[in-house]
C-alpha cells in the first residue's frame, strides 16, 4: 500500500495502518511516498515561530476519534504538564506529536508492517487494466502498489487575483510557507502587503510584525478571523429539521439558531459549533446552483466565525492594530507599479517602498512586498500538480460538485465511468467539494479510519473458528496466540495473588499481540483503579478496538465493563451483569471484591457481596483465591473465627495469596490480638510478602496494630522505615502513608510536624485533588487536612461535588466537614461527620480503612467539649476489640 503525502492526512492514514494491521496481524508493506524531512508536518504544522498557534484547543486535536484527550496526554508528559485541553499548542509542537505518533505506531508493528519511506514526490500514477497502480516518482523511479491513498492536501493556488504586473516581481511572494520564502521579507524593514485575511494572513502578520513596519491585510470583505472564547461553552446543538432546508429557509433557520445561543449564552460560538455534526450534510442536501450562491454570497461570513484564532493570537493582533502596525482592509488588487528610484512620497521625499498597489475603488497602498495569503486553490485541475493533472487526464479521476477537488465514493476516487472500484482513495481537500469541510483534524482523523477499513477489509478473513484458543488458569479462553496468553496468565496470576509485576506482564501481552483486547482492557483497569504508570484512555482505546475486532462475548463485555468503570458512569451495574453471565472471571471479580486492589462495587454490602460469591463459587470449586475473598467477606462481616479459618485454608494452598493474608490482618486487628497479628506480619513482609504489590498496605496494617497498642516510638519507626515516601509512591502513598500520619497525629503517637507535605509530593496532583474513585478522594481529603491546605481541599471539594455519584454523596460532604475541623469550628465538624458515618461503606475498602472517619469524628467532639459522647464512641469501640489505645484515651477524658 502506497500513502502518497505524509503531512498530516497521510500521516494520519498510515498511523491508522500500522495499528490496525498490527492488532490483525494483517502482513502489510506500507510506502509512505514525501519529500519533506519529517513525516506529520505538511505545510501547516512546519512552522517553528512559537506565535503560530493551532486553530482548535488541544482537546480537538487528538489523532485518534476515540481518544480524545490523546494530545494532552502526550503534551503533559512532553514537558507541558499545565496545559489543559481548551489550551491552544503551537503549530510546530502539534507536527512533532503527529511524528512522534506515527513513529511509536511503526515501532510496535515491527513484524508485522514493514515500512518504507521515500522522500521524494509522486508526479504521475497509472492503473493498468492488470494489477494495481504503478507511481511514477520524481527521482525517476517507481513504485508498484496494490492500493494507494492520496494523502496530497490542500491544492495549491494560483495567484488567479494577481495583475499581471505583479506576477513575476521579486518582490512578490506566491508560496509564502515554501522554505525560505520570507527570508528576504524578514531582512527587509519595508511596509508589506498580505492579500487575503484569513489564518494564512493571521499568522504572516504576527511573523512579519516589528516596530517601523507596517502590514496591510487586504480581502474582499475585509474581515479578520473571530477570536475562540477563553473559556468556551458547550456546543449547543441545532434545531431538527435542518437537513434538506433550501438555501435562504436554511440561512434564515441557522441565523435564528446563532442568535438563541446568543441571548441564552451570551455567545453565538456555542451555536455554531454545534453545527460541525450536520454541516456535510448540510452542504449535500444543498443543489450545485445553491452551493454556487453559498460560495458567493455566504463562505466568507461562515469561514472568519468557523475557522477562528487562538485568544492569544487574537489580542497580538489587536496589540498590533492598536499600534496601527497592522492594517486592515476591504477591496482588492487591480494593478500594481514598480517604483523608481526618482518617486518620491507625498511630502516630496524619495519612496523607501518598492511596489505601488492600485485597489478597485482607487485608493493605492505603497508597500515593499506583496505576500499572497488567499490560501489554498478548490480546484485539483487548476493547481498544476502533475500528479492530479495525470489522473484527471487518464479517467482515473473526475472533479467533484462545482469542480471543486475530486469526486469520491467514501473516499475512492470516481473515474471517468462514474465508478469506484478501485482502492485508489483519498482524503482531507480534495474531498471539499462533496464535504466542504473537511480538512481540521477532527474530519481527518475520522476519514483515515474509514481509508484504513476499506482498505485492510479485503485482507482480513472470517475468524477462524476451528482452532482451538489458548486459555486462562480458570479455562476461560483468550483470543490470542500462545505467547500473549503466557503473559497475561502471568499478569492475572498476580492480580489474584496481589503480587507486583502484573502490569509489566499484561504490558508484555499486548506488545506480543496488539490486538489483544483482554490485555489492553487489564492496563486500563490497573491505571484507573491502582495508580499504575499507564496511558489509561490509550489502553481502553486500544481494548475496545481490539475487541471489536475479534474478542468473543466475555471479552468485549469485560471491555465495556472497564469503559464504564473508567468512565464514571454504571460500571458497578455493568460489572455485576458480567459476572452473573461470566462467573469464571477471576480478574472481573477481583475488581469487583473490596479486598485491596480494586475499589470493588460500590455498592456492594454484605448481603450482595455474600450473594456473589455464593453465585461464583461453583466456578472456581474451592479455588484458593475465591477462598480468600471469602474470608475478607467473613471478617467484615464480624465473623472472625470463620474468617480466620478461610485464611490459612487459602495460604496453605498459595502461601502468596495477598487477599488472604489481608483478610488474616483484618482478623488479628478486629479481634484486638494486636501483638501476635503485628508479629505475624512482620514475619510474612520478611518472607512471602517480599514480593506484594501493595507491601505499603500490610505494612500499614502492622502500623495500625502499634498505633492500637499506643506506641508511638514503633509507629515513628515503621513510618520511616516502610512507609515514608522514599519506600512508597503514587496511590498506596496518599491511602497508606497519608492516612497513617493523620491517624497518628489525632491519636498523639506522633508529636511534631507529620511529615505529609512529602506523602503529597510523592502523588501526582491531579490524583489528590481531581480523583477518578471515591476511595482516592476519600483519602485524598484527609492527606490534605493533616497538610492544612484547606484551599486545596475546597479545590477537592469541587471535583467531588461535580464527579460519579458516590463522590457527590459522600466524599464532598466529608471535605465540608473536614474543612469545619481545619478552621476549628468543631460543633459543626462533628455534625457533618455523623451525617457522613452512614453511607460510608459506598466508598469502598475496609472497615479498618474508613474507621479514619470515625477517627476524626472522636478528635472533634473532644476538641468541641462534648465528651459525653466520645467516651461512648469509645466504650462501643472496646466491648468490640481490645485496644491500649482506646483505653488510654478514655481515660483521659474528664469525668
Amino acid at each position: 500500500m502506497a500513502v502518497v503525502g505524509a503531512g498530516a492526512a497521510g500521516a494520519l492514514v498510515a498511523l491508522q495502518l500500522c495499528e490496525a494491521a498490527a492488532r490483525r496481524r494483517t502482513p502489510l508493506e506500507l510506502v509512505l511516498i514525501d519529500p519533506a524531512g519529517e513525516a506529520g508536518r505538511g505545510t501547516a504544522y512546519a512552522t517553528e515561530d512559537p506565535r503560530h498557534r493551532l486553530n482548535v484547543p488541544v482537546g480537538g486535536m487528538s489523532c485518534y476519534p476515540d481518544d480524545p484527550g490523546h494530545f494532552l496526554r502526550w503534551l503533559c508528559r512532553h514537558g507541558e504538564p499545565t496545559v489543559t485541553a481548551g489550551d491552544f499548542a503551537t503549530r510546530y509542537r502539534y507536527g512533532a506529536y503527529l511524528a512522534d505518533t506515527l513513529g511509536q505506531a511503526i515501532i510496535r508493528a515491527r513484524g508485522v508492517v514493514a515500512v518504507r519511506r521515500l522522500r521524494t514526490k509522486a508526479v504521475g500514477c497509472a492503473w493498468p487494466s492488470a494489477g494495481g497502480a504503478v507511481l511514477d516518482l520524481a527521482d525517476g523511479t517507481g513504485v508498484s502498489a496494490d492500493a494507494v491513498v492520496l494523502a496530497t492536501g490542500p491544492a495549491a493556488g494560483t495567484a488567479g487575483w494577481a495583475p499581471e504586473g505583479l506576477r513575476g516581481q521579486d518582490r512578490f511572494i506566491d508560496r509564502p510557507w515554501a522554505p525560505g520564502a520570507l527570508d528576504a521579507v524578514r531582512e527587509d524593514d519595508g511596509d508589506v502587503l498580505l492579500v487575503g485575511a484569513g489564518l494564512t494572513a493571521v499568522d504572516l502578520a504576527l511573523t512579519l510584525d516589528r516596530p517601523g513596519r507596517t502590514v496591510h491585510a487586504l480581502s474582499r470583505s475585509g474581515l479578520l478571523p473571530r477570536p475562540h472564547a477563553v473559556a468556551p461553552l458547550p456546543p449547543v446543538p441545532p434545531p431538527p429539521g435542518l437537513s434538506g432546508l433550501p438555501l435562504p429557509r436554511l440561512r434564515t433557520a441557522v441565523r435564528r439558531h446563532l442568535l438563541a445561543a446568543l441571548r441564552e449564552h451570551g455567545d453565538w460560538r456555542p451555536a455554531l459549533d454545534g453545527l460541525r455534526s450536520v454541516t456535510v450534510g448540510l452542504w449535500q442536501g444543498l443543489s450545485d446552483d445553491e452551493r454556487a450562491e453559498f460560495l458567493g454570497r455566504d463562505a466568507t461570513a461562515w469561514n472568519v466565525h468557523r475557522h477562528r484564532m487562538a485568544p492569544t493570537t487574537a489580542e497580538a493582533l489587536g496589540r498590533a492594530r492598536a499600534a496601527r502596525r497592522l492594517r486592515v482592509h476591504a477591496g482588492r488588487v487591480a494593478s500594481v507599479r514598480r517604483l523608481g528610484a526618482d518617486d518620491t512620497d507625498g511630502g516630496g521625499r524619495l519612496d523607501d517602498a518598492r511596489l505601488d498597489v492600485g485597489l478597485a475603488d482607487g485608493r493605492s497602498l505603497r508597500v515593499s512586498w506583496v505576500v499572497d495569503c488567499t490560501g489554498p486553490g478548490l480546484r485539483a485541475d487548476g493547481s498544476g500538480d502533475p500528479l492530479w493533472g495525470g489522473l484527471l487526464a487518464a479517467g482515473l479521476a473526475v472533479p467533484g460538485p462545482l469542480g471543486i477537488g475530486v469526486a469520491t465514493e467514501d473516499g475512492r476516487l470516481r473515474d471517468a465511468e462514474g465508478r469506484a472500484e478501485r482502492p485508489l482513495f483519498t482524503l482531507g481537500a480534495p474531498r471539499r467539494g462533496e464535504l466542504w469541510e473537511t480538512t481540521a483534524i477532527p474530519e481527518l482523523r475520522v476519514q483515515a479510519r474509514a481509508v484504513t477499513e476499506a482498505l485492510l477489509a479485503p485482507l482480513s478473513g472470517p475468524a477462524s473458528t476451528a482452532r482451538r484458543r489458548p486459555a486462562d488458569q480458570f479455562g476461560l479462553p483468550l483470543s490470542t496466540h500462545a505467547a500473549a496468553a503466557a503473559a497475561y496468565r502471568s499478569g492475572l496470576a498476580r492480580v489474584v495473588t496481589v503480587r507486583a509485576g502484573a502490569a509489566e506482564a499484561f504490558a508484555r501481552a499486548v506488545e506480543l499481540d496488539p490486538g489483544f483486547a483482554l490485555g489492553h482492557a487489564a492496563l486500563a483497569l490497573l491505571g484507573h483503579e491502582c495508580g499504575v504508570e499507564v496511558d489509561t484512555q490509550r489502553a481502553l482505546a486500544d481494548a475496545r478496538r481490539s475487541a471489536a475486532e475479534r474478542g468473543d462475548d466475555r471479552e468485549r463485555s469485560f471491555v465495556d465493563v472497564v469503559a464504564r468503570r473508567v468512565g464514571a458512569g454504571d460500571g458497578d451495574t455493568a460489572l455485576m451483569d458480567h459476572l452473573g453471565r461470566h462467573p469464571g472471571d477471576a480478574l472481573a471479580l477481583s475488581a469487583a471484591v473490596p479486598t485491596i486492589a480494586f475499589s470493588g462495587v460500590s455498592d456492594l454490602d454484605g448481603e450482595l457481596a455474600r450473594r456473589l460469591l455464593e453465585s461464583t463459587a461453583a466456578a472456581y470449586d474451592g479455588h484458593w483465591f475465591h477462598t480468600s475473598l471469602l474470608s475478607f467477606l467473613h471478617q467484615e462481616e464480624g465473623r472472625f473465627e470463620e474468617a480466620g479459618d478461610l485464611a490459612r485454608q487459602a495460604l496453605a494452598a498459595e502461601p502468596a495469596s495477598g487477599h488472604a493474608v489481608h483478610a488474616l490482618a483484618h482478623v488479628h486487628y478486629e479481634s484486638g490480638a494486636h501483638r501476635a497479628g503485628r508479629d505475624w506480619l512482620d514475619e510474612w513482609l520478611t518472607g512471602q510478602g517480599r514480593g506484594a504489590v501493595h507491601r505499603a498496605h500490610f505494612s500499614w496494617h502492622a502500623a495500625l496494630h502499634e498505633l492500637a497498642l499506643d506506641d508511638p516510638a514503633a509507629v515513628r519507626r515503621r513510618w520511616f522505615a516502610q512507609l515514608a515516601p522514599a519506600r512508597v509512591r503514587g496511590v498506596r502513598a496518599l491511602i497508606d502513608s497519608g492516612s497513617l500520619l493523620w491517624r497518628a497525629r489525632m491519636t498523639r503517637n506522633w508529636t511534631g510536624r507529620v511529615p505529609v507535605d512529602d506523602v503529597l509530593g510523592a502523588v501526582a496532583r491531579d490524583m489528590v485533588e481531581r480523583p477518578a474513585t471515591a476511595f482516592t478522594a476519600l483519602h485524598g481529603a484527609f492527606a490534605l487536612t493533616a497538610a492544612g491546605d484547606l484551599p486545596a481541599l475546597r479545590r477537592l471539594r469541587a471535583h467531588t461535588a461535580q464527579a460519579d455519584p458516590v463522590q457527590r454523596e459522600v466524599v464532598a460532604p466529608l471535605c465540608e466537614a473536614l474543612e469545619a475541623v481545619l478552621e476549628e469550628r468543631w460543633s459543626v465538624a462533628v455534625r457533618r461527620l455523623r451525617g457522613v458515618l452512614p453511607a460510608l461503606p459506598r466508598v469502598g475498602g475496609s472497615a479498618a480503612q474508613r474507621e479514619v472517619v470515625e477517627e476524626t469524628l472522636l478528635y472533634a467532639l473532644v476538641a468541641a467539649g462534648h465528651c459525653d459522647s466520645a467516651r461512648r464512641v469509645l466504650e462501643r469501640r472496646l466491648d468490640r476489640r481490645s485496644s491500649p489505645l482506646d483505653r488510654r484515651r478514655l481515660a483521659d477524658l474528664p469525668a
